[in-house]
């Protein structure tokens, strides 16, 4: 075979070994002129050094001018495997059917070299900040490992132009020689492409393409300095890229493209999550794929975040506006209207844009579908249904693994088996790897993409809707707190039922059984955390959607406009909840009698709102007479009796007896403790009131003790943080300033006041009336000057949350008005009592009191 060689040498113009050496370099190989010595004299016996010198020789024939033309049997190396296997018998083995065949390789292409097809760029593509950061490592790859890239984000964000706008720039600037372009759907898609390049570099085209993707990723870990830059695009699971990672070399550069999020992904590698457009690159795409017509951009930033700045939505919506001379308004008009499906609202498949391969409805279809199929299986899908329910941005994740949810889903699978809480947290990680939705363990949180939700909420079949809607609704009233001492928490379930409530619409409304529940706690829970405005607002709009589901005269219909009247009341409009809660009273009569406990209740509101709107001895009269029907239907000793006789005691000592309520409260006590136990929370609030009266009957002292006997009960029953034992706290220290100790008042509000902050938030209703006790206390303390500044800033807070004619709002302007001795000022004092006399009207008490301060 060494003649062979030398033969060889002399048919291609007899190249000097230094000159053959760079031909191997430039074919990608470190053969020094020493190993060719070597091989010619017999010392060296690789099939490897063979191979690059019959190479190497080719390539000096074909560089040659005038080139030198070699019969293609001379630099077949197929011809010269089977050479070197006669001429060692030991180490080499001839070619059969199994072997691989060898390829002419004067046929082999020249550097540099491109498999595969790179996609189009998208008309008027947006460069992003992963742009920079994908060229920032490309940059880094110049005689340092370079990690693999993985880029994950759900589908139609945008990760498979990112790689295609970086394979362009590359091969444009020549930072490559080898851009391979693979779509990795399955495994058998990337062993194919890599058997195909291992033909198209080595010449070896093997019959088993495993063996020429091994072929072709130990060409990839030779020595050569080759530069290379391997895109594998929609990895559908990364098991299939087990024993086919590229190898980290210097020269060497791997993108991935998908949207699973495991952890094998990210081992090693470095992880780019591929998020959404901005707003500014959202507008500024439509801007361009509009071609800035100014008519078909009207509500573009709107049209934007209702397609939730998602990429491919956008896209399709821009071509399906061109196509149908639509306006972005006139397009978010058609998405808005819920009898049209998002597939009516995209281009026909022939017409999509950008060479895409699916509709946005379709686009996760295949990802949900499989999302079933792993472990536990067949619960997937329903999680997935039970979050397109609720909001798109925060879910809670204990929703989902709520006991009333385990128990649908069980139902769903229709297996005897159980469904656990763990297993559901193991469907929320395989949804997560699979980018339909995205935990926050922190939180923890689930947010899923408006659009994603949309389209699992259009498949899904309609028998599982009701189901569906009133699981989600169930599992909401579940997890939410009796006491809520976290606004955000309530904010977050609040904004979980309006969204349930948009999208499962009349699925919460039954003739039979009425409103779900969930949309009472809805709204109370905006007035119980202050917002007492918005729950008015609330339940003023549930109203009408009350009467058309269930009809006017419905109970659950009536029961909304109880809490409509109640927060308005709330709200600051005392005689409009009164006028509110006394028609409801005659409907109620009519619909239900007078004996109905809905009835009893709502003659209970109108005497509360008597009082509220100046008339307490008129309220005092009207629960006197409530007492007797209570004590007839209801017995003596029900809460709702004892409750009534503790709001009766309440409104005649407003009414100008304080003694006689205190008396009153006194004897209440021992019945709520011997019925309901001391430690009853009714029998604690009790305690409380009675301790106010008896202050306000002259005994400031006496309160002072009645309030520190009691705060260790309700920390012991209720814990230190609840609201109940916050307010205890308050009064303590109220009542230690009026017993003649303003600084130790002050000091104590100060702390009730970081824990009021701390755990109902700064415009509770609570918060801002221990901010205003510590303005007062601070007045009376000497400093006239700072409370006046202080209730100056709680002013402020009052009326962007409670409005101007809330109770505490004018209490607010009064303490301002008194502390600044607003006598000598009759503009204060006269819009003081304008205001004072158009809410209350001039007999109200507050009233009274102003007038007197005014007199003095």
């Amino acid at each position: 075979m060494l003649d062979d060689l030398k033969r060889l040498r002399a048919l291609a113009g007899s190249p000097s070994l230094e000159t053959l050496a760079r031909h191997a370099q430039a074919e990608g190989s470190a053969t020094s002129k020493a190993t060719f010595g070597n091989l010619l004299n017999g010392r060296s016996t690789r099939l490897e050094t063979v191979e690059v010198f019959v190479r190497a020789c080719a390539r000096h024939a074909r560089t040659r001018r005038p080139p030198i033309t070699l019969d293609p049997q001379e630099v077949h190396l197929g011809t010269w495997r089977d050479r070197y296997a006669d001429s060692h018998p030991s180490g080499g083995t001839r070619r059969t059917s199994a072997t691989p065949r060898w390829v002419d390789i004067t046929g082999l292409p020249q550097w540099p070299h491109q498999v595969g097809v790179l996609p189009l760029l998208a008309d008027c593509r947006q460069e992003r900040p992963a742009d920079h950061d994908l060229d920032a490592f490309m940059a880094t790859g110049s005689g340092t490992a370079v990690v693999w890239q993985v880029l994950s984000g759900m589908g139609g964000v945008g990760k498979t132009q990112l790689a295609a706008a970086l394979a362009h720039r590359t091969w444009r600037a020549g930072q490559v020689d080898l851009l391979m372009w693979v779509t990795a759907a399955s495994r058998d898609a990337v062993v194919i492409a890599y058997a195909q390049a291992a033909a198209d570099i080595t010449g070896l085209q093997d019959d088993d393409p495993e063996q020429g993707a091994a072929r072709f990723l130990a060409w990839l870990s030779e020595p050569h300095r080759r530069r290379w830059l391997i895109v594998l695009d929609d990895l559908q699971n990364p098991a299939d890229l087990n024993g086919l990672w590229p190898p980290t070399v210097p020269s060497g550069r791997a993108v991935v493209t998908t949207r699973r999020r495991d952890a094998a992904l990210s081992s090693g590698r470095y992880l780019v999550e591929v998020g959404l457009f901005t707003p500014g690159q959202s507008t500024s795409y439509l801007s361009a794929r509009l071609g800035g017509d100014g008519d078909l951009l009207t509500d573009d930033d709107r049209l934007a975040e209702d397609l939730g700045h998602l990429p491919l939505a956008l896209a399709q919506a821009g071509a399906y506006i061109l196509d149908r001379g639509l306006s972005c308004a006139e397009y978010r008009r058609r998405l808005n209207d819920a009898r049209r499906r998002l597939a009516d609202l995209t281009p026909e498949p022939e017409a999509l844009p950008d060479e895409h391969r699916a509709t946005v409805a379709a686009t996760w279809s295949l990802s949900i579908d499989h999302a079933d199929t792993l472990p536990p299986r067949g619960l997937g899908r329903p999680v997935l249904e039970l979050a397109a329910l609720l909001d798109p941005n925060a879910i809670p994740a204990e929703l989902v693994t709520a006991s009333v949810v385990t128990a649908y889903l069980r139902g769903r699978r229709n297996s005897q088996e159980p469904v656990e809480a763990d297993d559901v947290r193991d469907v929320l990680h395989s949804l997560h790897r699979l980018s339909l939705l995205t935990l926050n363990p922190v939180d923890p949180t689930i947010r899923v993409h408006a659009l994603i939700q949309r389209a699992v909420r259009e498949s899904t079949h309609p028998e599982h809707a009701n189901a569906l809607a009133t699981t989600v609704a169930d599992a909401l009233v579940s997890i939410w707190p009796d006491i809520e001492c976290d606004s955000s928490r309530g904010q977050v379930l609040r904004a979980n039922t309006a969204a349930l409530h948009a999208a499962a619409g009349p699925a919460l409304w039954n003739t039979k059984t009425g409103a779900h529940r969930v949309l009472f706690t809805a709204g109370n829970s905006l007035g119980e955390s202050g917002l007492v405005s918005a729950a008015a607002a609330y339940y003023d709009d549930l109203g009408s959607t009350a009467a058309q589901q269930l009809g006017a005269e419905h109970p659950h219909t009536l029961a909304v406009r109880a809490g409509h009247a109640r927060w308005r009341g709330e709200a600051g409009d005392a005689s409009g909840a009164f006028a509110a809660t006394e028609a409801l009273l005659t409907d109620r009569l009519r619909v239900l009698g007078p004996d109905h406990l809905d009835a009893l209740t709502t003659r209970h509101n109108l005497a509360y709102w008597q009082g509220e709107s100046g008339d307490p001895a008129g309220a005092a009269t009207a629960f006197d007479a409530l007492l007797p029907d209570m004590v007839r239907l209801l017995g003596p000793d029900h809460p709702d009796t004892l409750t009534t006789r503790n709001d009766l005691a309440w409104w005649r000592g407003k009414a100008g007896d304080p003694a006689g309520a205190a008396a009153a409260l006194r004897t209440l006590l021992g019945d709520r403790q011997r019925v309901l136990g001391p430690d009853h929370p009714h029998s604690m609030i009790t305690r409380n009131d009675l301790a106010w009266w008896q202050g306000l009957a002259g005994d400031p002292s006496g309160a002072v003790d009645a309030f520190r006997a009691l705060f260790p009960d309700l920390v012991r029953v209720l814990g230190p943080d609840h609201p109940r034992t916050l307010t205890t706290r308050n009064n303590l220290a109220w009542w230690q300033g009026a017993a003649g100790d303003p600084r130790r008042a002050l000091a104590a509000l100060r702390e009730v006041y970081a824990d009021r902050l701390r755990v109902l938030g700064p415009d509770h209703p609570h918060t801002m009336i221990t901010r205003g006790s510590l303005a007062y206390w601070t007045a009376m303390a000497g400093d006239p000057d700072g409370a006046v500044t202080a209730f100056e800033a709680l002013l402020t807070d009052r009326l962007r949350v409670l409005g101007p004619d809330h109770p505490h709002t004018r209490t607010n302007r009064h303490q301002i008005a008194y502390w600044t001795d607003y006598p000598g000022d009759q503009t204060t004092a006269g819009t003081l009592l304008t205001d004072i006399l158009r809410v209350l009207g001039p007999d109200h008490p507050d009233t009274l009191t102003v007038w007197s301060h005014d007199s003095t």
